[in-house]
Parts: structure tokens; C-alpha cells; sequence
């Protein structure tokens, strides 16, 4: 285990719902959000500054465009943001018959697809999505049935695609076609104990090895998707950890979210740092983020 790893606090945001992160090894980059705050944030490990840009919508997750600003998956659909007018273009909304919901997190695939998912506002009902927007624009539903959408990775080889929806405290892998996007075989690689928390989001290092954000469990966990070996933990002084990916200049540092959305005064303040942002040196090195090719 990784016990003995320095997790460092970046910034003491206090954010509700830190999520997303996601390296841009172009700019140096990081990209987060906070999703019940509806704010994109900007964090530069140079200076330290966080440039927060808000908008009047909850944004689950934001991945960078190969010509320039942001694909967003916001509660009511799919956007385009430009980074320096900080205007919304609306693609698409999938879900515009369920007001209810909301998008969750996403990420693109190695040829430039954007996946995205949904959830309930209420987080019970399994009338959630997992989508697949085009560099095209055009979107497909991919996976349904779902609860609270969530982490998503593909493997280094882009054949297996790994999905978690959360409550079901299961990871997932589908084959997957990089010329089609279709899934296929679906089954399940990772199993999160009982008092382990929920699987929240998640990234992928460079030997194949998943890292997995547990909410409500203190911790990141590296797992080995073939086998389903737990490798190690990461204890995080936050319970709800939210995410993680892998950023700097090297990709050996890893960037982990957190919330301190929903919990009571007195749990709170034994975790003084929740909803900041904390950087880890795990020993391994991660995969560049594949940016959005529409």
C-alpha cells in the first residue's frame, strides 16, 4: 500500500463538488469543476492561480477541444465554451423530456469522442444515460438503465473501455471498437467493499492500472482491471473523494477532488480541507488526456 505517500493540498477551494479534473499537457493546464456551484475552473500549478468561470447551469465534466476551448457536459446538454469570451454553444440536450436530470462526468475516447453521462437530481432512479457525442455532433445513447453516471477510462490499447456507475459500487469493462465506439461483452472487473464508499471517478495510468476516487471511502485505490487485485490505496484527508488524473510535465502527479457537499457541521470539521484539491507523486506516470476532436 501507499500509505506513507505525501498528499499534498494544492488549494483549499471549499468547493460543494469538486470533480473532473483534467490535465491539458498543451497549456500545463488543469481543468476541474464544481458541479452544484455550476463553476469551470482553471488551476495553474505554476502560479497557483484559480480562474473560476461561472455559468447558470451545474457542469459535470469539461475536456479541452483539439482547435481551442472546451467541450462541456452541463445539467441541460452538450456545449461548446470558448475560453476567452467564456460564451456557450449549446450541441445538443439528449435530455431535454427529463428536466430532472443532469450530466455527470465524461471524458473523450482516443479518437476524439466525447462520453458523457446523466443522473437523477435525486441520485435513485435508474433513468440515467451514458452518451457518446461525435466529433460530428451527432450523439448517441450508449448505455442506459443507469443511476448515477459517472468515471469512464480506456485502456492504453483503446480495445476496453471502463464505465462506474456509482451505487451499483461496481467497475466495469466493455470490449470496445475505436472505429465504431460500440461496446460489447460487458462485465464486471472491480468490486469496491462495503465499507469501501461508492466508485466515483476514475483515470487510467500508463501500465493499464486503473485509479479509483472512493466516495465516502478516505481514499484513491490502484487496481488491476485483468485480475481485479486491489494494488494500493491512497488515504486522502477528505471522505468524499471525487476524482483523479494524472497531470505536470511528466504526467507523475496526480490530481484528486473532493466535496464537502452533504455532511453535517461536525463532520465537517474534522476534514478542515474538504472540497480542496490535493496532488500526489504515486510512482507511476499516466496517459495524455484525449482531447475532444469536434
Amino acid at each position: 500500500m501507499l500509505n506513507d505517500l505525501h498528499v499534498e493540498l494544492v488549494l483549499d477551494a471549499h468547493a460543494a463538488l469538486g470533480e473532473g479534473p483534467c490535465w491539458d499537457h498543451g497549456s500545463g493546464l488543469l481543468y476541474w469543476v464544481n458541479i452544484v456551484d455550476k463553476q469551470i475552473r482553471v488551476f495553474n500549478p505554476q502560479t497557483v492561480e484559480d480562474r473560476t468561470i461561472q455559468l447558470d447551469q451545474m457542469v459535470g465534466a469539461v475536456v479541452p477541444r483539439q482547435s481551442g476551448g472546451l467541450v462541456a457536459a452541463l445539467q441541460h446538454g452538450f456545449y461548446l465554451l470558448d475560453l476567452e469570451t467564456e460564451q456557450l454553444t449549446l450541441i445538443s440536450d439528449p435530455e431535454d423530456h427529463l428536466p430532472d436530470n443532469r450530466f455527470n462526468d465524461g471524458k473523450c475516447d482516443p479518437v476524439g469522442r466525447f462520453w458523457a453521462g446523466t443522473t437523477s437530481t435525486q441520485e435513485v432512479d435508474t433513468i440515467g444515460s451514458l452518451y457518446c457525442l461525435g466529433s460530428d455532433h451527432s450523439v448517441r445513447k450508449m448505455v442506459d438503465g443507469v443511476i448515477v453516471s459517472n468515471g469512464l477510462a480506456w485502456s492504453p490499447d483503446g480495445r476496453t473501455m471502463y464505465y462506474i456507475d456509482s451505487p451499483t459500487k461496481r467497475v466495469v469493462a466493455y470490449d470496445f471498437d475505436m472505429e465504431t465506439g460500440a461496446l460489447s461483452q460487458l462485465r464486471t472487473i472491480i468490486t469496491i467493499a462495503e465499507d469501501g464508499g461508492y466508485p466515483d471517478g476514475m483515470t487510467i495510468d500508463a501500465e493499464g492500472m486503473l485509479w479509483v476516487a472512493q466516495w465516502g471511502g478516505w481514499q484513491v485505490s490502484r487496481w488491476n482491471p485483468h485480475t481485479g487485485e486491489l494494488l494500493a490505496t491512497i488515504p486522502v484527508p477528505v471522505a468524499q473523494v471525487s476524482s483523479c488524473t494524472f497531470g505536470g510535465a511528466n504526467l507523475d502527479e496526480l490530481y484528486i477532488t473532493t466535496a464537502s457537499v452533504r455532511q453535517t457541521a461536525e463532520f465537517l470539521a474534522k476534514q478542515p480541507h474538504a472540497g480542496g484539491l490535493f496532488r500526489v507523486k504515486p510512482g507511476v506516470t499516466g496517459l495524455q488526456t484525449h482531447f475532444f476532436g469536434g
